[in-house]
């Protein structure tokens, strides 16, 4: 039998989909990219905005019709499916099982009670201990030399516009112990890159006695023979320590990278977001940072349009960009989201026309920004993580730099994916890198 997985959201739901992969292998499902071969579709979902939560909708109109003629099992996951639980089931009656962010484990159960005995089915359970994090099917299929690894799930803190607590539940962290073997485990299957995933990945271990600090964590990690880079996301301002700022400073493997969400660069509007810092506390915490490890890339989160946001208030969050000059962005419009507090307390009054407008204008920003700095580094050889063929084509390949830039290049006679590579960066878009590779590919060990 097969199985079509289409994915929605963040890096975690792309571990999570990898995991389902594995679960249903377990049953005799083998993926295919195709939805018209499939046996069963799961639809593995975002609801962090609402763009992202209609579409479920709309994927589900569509595929009613392979429900009707070929009887394919149809299932939603992920944060769409624990918001809103049995209103799937009522809003789609073709649809045959929801199950939860803490609920996955569950699905081949699931499954074969819809195809055996037609029974819907919802999941939604939260749990307080992690079990449901570790993979019962070992480890996720990875491609090339780099792979996700969650190190915990939920968040803590009370930002009035995120659902993430309610889809994804308080914090919970996996036991470092775990978290290294998997690690140990991916490097010994040819992994170099290992990207830490978790809603405040800072606040690891902080609900667990006895438990180490996320850089402790770090630490442990970075000692691990073979391991070339480290990355992590996402951080939360108010979280990164003193102790963090020093990993990035001791620990060789750690990349040059940090994501840290500002959300607007007024202190009114951060107040209503209740963000729980200050404008000048973020600055600190980044010019810190800088401070010890110059080169490194500090990107972000950025919200326009949250209600009551004034022309003033957005002036405020374009001076501060063009302070701190972020190496990147993802920029946002507010959209209420259910059950927050955002969506209950305040009117959504800043009107689309205007939220997009300041959206292109931070947008156009952020583009300035981001091309003058690319450009300053043509000229320079950077390393690379080779990923595979480039999008580009034309012969090209392309990787990532320590700083989490991407690089389009010509490669050399020598140089192949999930290798590090030397490379001379000729050119800079916005958006990525240009370069050559620079004599033959270097020998890992």
């Amino acid at each position: 039998m097969k199985l079509y997985v289409q994915t929605w959201g963040c890096q975690m739901n792309q571990l999570d989909s990898s995991r389902i992969v594995q679960l249903m292998k377990s049953a005799d499902y083998e993926p295919t990219d195709r939805v018209d071969d499939a046996d069963l579709i799961i639809l593995n979902t975002c609801s962090v905005r609402d763009k992202a939560e209609q579409k479920v909708y709309s994927a589900l109109g569509r595929w009613r019709t392979l429900k009707e003629e070929k009887g394919v099992i149809l299932g939603v996951g992920g944060c769409v499916a624990q918001q809103e639980g049995e209103a799937l089931l009522r809003r789609a009656p073709h649809l045959d099982l929801v199950f939860g962010t803490h609920n996955m484990h569950k699905l081949p159960q699931m499954v074969e009670e819809a195809r055996e005995a037609a029974r819907r089915s919802v999941e939604t359970a939260f749990y307080r201990d992690p079990f449901y994090l570790e993979d019962p099917s070992g480890l996720p299929e990875t491609e090339g030399a780099k792979a996700y690894v969650t190190i915990m799930q939920g968040c803590n803190k009370v930002c009035s516009f995120c659902i993430v607590p309610r889809v994804r539940g308080r914090e919970v962290s996996r036991s470092s112990d775990n978290i290294v073997r998997d690690v140990e485990a991916l490097v010994e299957r040819g992994v170099k890159e290992v990207m830490l995933l978790g809603q405040n990945v800072n606040s690891y271990g902080r609900t667990v006695e006895g438990e180490r600090s996320f850089p402790e964590l770090l630490e442990r990690i970075n000692a691990i023979p073979g391991i070339r880079r480290i990355r992590f996301t996402t951080s939360h301002p108010h979280d990164l320590s003193p102790e963090l700022v020093d990993a990035f400073v001791r620990l060789g493997n750690l990349c040059e990278h940090l994501h840290l969400p500002l959300q607007s660069g007024s202190d009114s509007v951060l107040a209503r977001m209740r963000r729980g810092y200050r404008l000048d506390e973020y600055l600190e915490r980044v010019h810190s940072l800088r401070k010890r490890r110059p080169e490194v890339a500090v990107t972000t989160d950025m919200i326009v349009g949250f209600p009551g946001e004034t022309e003033a208030e957005f002036e405020e969050t374009l001076a501060v960009v063009r302070e701190i000059e972020y190496d990147d962005m993802f920029t946002f419009t507010y959209s209420p989201r259910p059950r927050t507090v955002a969506a209950k307390v305040y009117r959504d009054d800043v009107p689309d026309e205007v939220k997009g407008d300041r959206c292109r204008r931070l947008q156009e920003l952020q583009k300035s920004i981001a091309l003058r700095k690319n450009r300053s580094l043509i000229g320079t050889e950077q390393e690379i993580l080779v990923e595979g063929p480039s999008r580009l084509g034309r012969d090209q390949l392309m990787g990532r730099t320590r700083t989490n830039r991407i690089v389009n290049f010509t490669p050399g006679e020598a140089t192949v994916p999930a290798e590090m590579a030397r490379v001379r960066v000729v050119d800079a878009t916005p958006n990525s890198l240009v370069g050559e590779a620079v004599g033959a590919r270097e020998v890992v060990q």
